[in-house]
């Protein structure tokens, strides 16, 4: 791979969030955390040099569906495409306005595995969260990003790191850190190490509620953590207090303190407080 990126003139560009990961050891492991990927279709975000596309096609998937921004990168993917004639879809567009769904294998097994670009992870990981549908068009996503956030994806309450991410990742996902990596394993090192989570989408859990409710209290919760919910939750209703009994929640406990399920009694409460406004 450094002859690969020595060859097409690939220094990574820090604008565009690149960290190339080059130990063919750690994309084949990444590779191989989401399961067996025979015939699956694979959704990989910003690919670089192709290291972790190798890895991907060497295991077995069906097809590998690759996004890069960088023009640059464009030809040594079409190198490793050349070597899996048919398997290599390369898409030259912004990650963030591509309509994935649309990507997704039609009946058959669809998986979201990257080295996320940095700048952009936690907005993509966000929008796939929120798919309308729900299982969503994928079975898993493995995805690599920066340490601090992968332990805020999986924080437990009462955490320094428990927060919207959390509770949201946790809602519609088991999630788990699969991998640690330091920042010393990719090219050029970035400031902080990385990790690799792992989230397996699963039923809502806790009470009924809508996802734009849930994300609303979470918001209000979480943006002023060091106050007590009675005062913080005052930017959704003039009337804290009978939005929290309704939850069955104390008006003196703070955002950290709720579990999963006390916020989707909190976001359900909302909603019906939004019903009958």
């Amino acid at each position: 791979l450094r002859e690969v990126i020595r060859q097409h003139g690939l220094a990574a560009k820090k604008a565009l969030g690149q960290n190339f990961l080059l130990d063919l050891n750690l994309t084949a492991r990444i590779a191989r955390l989401s399961g067996p990927l025979e015939g699956s279709t694979v959704i990989e975000v910003g690919p670089g040099p192709g290291g972790l596309t190798r890895a991907l096609l060497s295991e077995g998937a069906g097809t590998v569906i690759a996004i890069e921004r960088d023009e640059r990168c464009l030809p040594a993917l079409e190198e490793i495409s050349q070597y899996y004639p048919g398997r290599l879809q390369l898409l030259n567009q912004d990650a963030l306005t591509v309509d994935y769904e649309a990507l997704a294998a039609d009946g058959g097994a669809t998986h979201i595995i990257a080295n996320l670009p940095y700048n952009i992870a936690t907005k993509l990981l966000v929008d796939w969260l929120r798919s309308p549908q729900w299982p969503p068009f994928y079975q898993s996503m493995t995805l690599m990003f920066q340490r601090e956030v992968a332990e805020r994806i999986c924080a437990p309450k009462g955490s320094k790191s428990y927060g919207r991410l959390a509770v949201l990742s946790q809602w519609r996902a088991k999630p788990h850190i699969e991998l640690k990596l330091p920042a010393r394993a990719f090219t050029p090192p970035p400031k902080v190490d990385s990790a690799v989570v792992k989230l397996t989408p699963t039923p809502p859990r806790g009470e009924a509620c809508e996802l734009k409710h849930l994300e609303r209290v979470t918001e209000a919760a979480f943006g002023q953590r060091r106050k007590m919910l009675r005062s913080s939750l005052k930017q959704l209703t003039s009337d804290p207090a009978s939005l929290l009994e309704q939850a069955q929640i104390l008006p003196t406990q703070r955002a950290e303190q709720l579990d999963l399920l006390d916020f989707t009694r909190l976001a359900a409460a909302f909603g019906e407080l939004k019903q009958q406004s």
